[in-house]
């Protein structure tokens, strides 16, 4: 990226690092400290500038496009801890991809309280990475596989990939009661909305995006079942506002679980979300390669299943 100008307003010079990024998400990661607000509304009232001309939010850069930012007024930033590396276990890695096996309790970025997370302290393991940046999300909670692109042309082919349902995402969960009536689907559309804390929530609502998760139980018990999740869309939180709205919410969810159940649990020993990101196939976005991934259980849950799910069975 070359800055071409620094007057009142920057010319920027689009290079092989934001090719096929979209302006919206461009201007956000280089405005750091300008509300996302504020973003949008230089985009639509023009300001922003992209070749001499105006462009919609979703408008992808190309190699040596010349995009006009407006002088905006940024926030002084929060001082934070610098990131450091938190040597994280790698499942797989090449020139194009990085396969991760997060640990619950780890944020994937920073943000909301978090001062860093996955991507930032894999940037501060690797100062010389011209690029990598997360292909996918996994809640902080959440445990398991997790995605990075290291070259722009894999990651915007595994977000084609994601978005068309070709990788395959298998979950596993522990869930309140008796699990009844085998594998099924859940087919109910989630509505986003943001809470009047400015927490993210998800609720199943009739006029919500499309989103399907397959359920199958792997083992049953009296009070709790272990099952797996495959996720045929992949919307927030889905996982688990699915499984809460038929009545078998996850253990230890503190958004939409069965809060006194869960402070119960805390004496047990569950002190996390008990949902894991355990499977991954999917053909490499730049080879083909038929690539597969697994994740062992984490042993909280895995005790968790042999000593309480075995014995109730």
């Amino acid at each position: 990226m070359n800055e071409l100008s620094k007057a009142r307003a920057t010319l920027l010079e689009v290079g092989e690092e934001s090719t096929d990024q979209r302006i919206d998400n461009f201007l956000i990661r280089r405005l750091k400290g300008v509300p996302k607000s504020h973003v949008y509304r230089i985009l639509r009232s023009g300001e922003v500038r992209v070749n001499s001309g105006r462009v919609k939010q979703d408008y992808k850069l190309k190699l040596g496009d010349r995009v006009r930012v407006p002088p905006v007024r940024v926030a002084t930033p929060a001082v934070r801890p610098a990131p450091r590396p938190l040597n994280l276990p790698i499942v797989f890695e090449d020139d194009a991809l990085i396969v991760i096996d997060k640990p619950s309790g780890v944020a994937v970025h920073g943000g909301s309280g978090v001062s860093y997370g996955v991507i930032e302290s894999m940037r501060a393991e690797r100062p010389k990475a011209k690029f990598l940046e997360l292909a996918h999300r996994l809640d902080r909670d959440t445990s398991g596989l997790l995605m990075l692109g290291k070259k722009r042309t894999a990651l915007v082919e595994l977000h084609r990939m994601l978005r068309d349902g070709e990788v395959r995402k298998d979950y596993v969960a522990v869930v309140k009661g008796r699990w009844k009536g085998g594998a099924r689907n859940v087919d109910v559309p989630l509505h986003k909305y943001v809470t009047a804390e400015g927490e993210r929530r998800v609720s199943a609502r009739e006029d919500g995006a499309r989103a399907v998760t397959r359920f199958k139980p792997l083992t049953i018990g009296t009070t709790a079942s272990e099952v797996e999740a495959r996720l045929m869309t992949g919307r927030t939180h889905q996982i688990r506002v699915h499984a809460a709205h038929i009545g078998h919410p996850i253990l230890g969810d503190d958004k939409y679980g069965d809060f006194e159940l869960n402070r119960a649990l805390v004496k047990q020993g569950v002190k996390r979300l008990f949902l894991h990101a355990r499977k991954l196939s999917l053909a490499h976005p730049l080879t083909g390669e038929a690539l597969a991934f697994e994740s062992p259980l984490p042993p909280d849950m895995q005790r968790y299943v042999c000593d309480r799910l075995t014995d109730e069975d």
